[in-house]
């Protein structure tokens, strides 16, 4: 893989960014019930950041050479976003392995994606058991206050919650 864009980023640019992205920044593995999937999901794996002003975005989208910005209509915010798994894979996790995180949250979000990105580019989250350990991955990342989900573990193995029950029962 070549890397040398990463090479010519400036390294105080670089860690000027990464240390935007560590306060502002979001890593995601979000799911999407889909009927016409083998097993019924897609994994979609995304990084994004959210500003009023959009000038650091425009920055790192530069820098990062993916990804697209937009305004929100909801709330007026210029959102940055890169949801292509190429991107993320060759462009997001490269930089930011380079330009690491101080934050230990944001180092262990990052840590978790990453692991949730080898294994879809190993193609794991088309079978059973590499979807459950990204989902259980899902679990763990981005905790506390202002977390949601549309779509728990049980939703995506509900079998689980009946054998949980049996065993309670027993």
């Amino acid at each position: 893989m070549n890397r040398k864009w990463l090479n010519n980023i400036p390294r105080d640019i670089g860690f000027y960014l990464s240390g935007f992205v560590d306060g502002e920044g979001s890593f995601n593995i979000s799911l999407r019930k889909k009927d016409d999937y083998h097993l019924g999901w897609q994994v979609v794996l995304s990084f994004n950041v959210s500003q009023k002003d959009p000038t650091l975005l425009y920055l790192l989208k530069r820098h990062l050479g993916c990804g697209i910005i937009k305004k929100r209509k909801d709330d007026e915010l210029y959102s940055y976003d890169v949801t292509n798994p190429n991107s993320i894979i060759e462009r997001v996790i490269p930089f930011f392995k380079k330009f690491n995180f101080l934050s230990s949250s944001k180092k262990r979000n990052f840590s978790l994606f990453v692991k949730a990105s080898k294994l879809m580019l190993d193609k794991e989250h088309l079978n059973e058991e590499g979807l459950r350990e990204i989902v259980e991955i899902r679990e763990k990342i981005n905790i506390g206050a202002g977390r949601t989900r549309k779509y728990t573990i049980k939703d995506v193995f509900p079998s689980e919650e009946s054998s949980e029950t049996t065993c309670q029962t027993l």
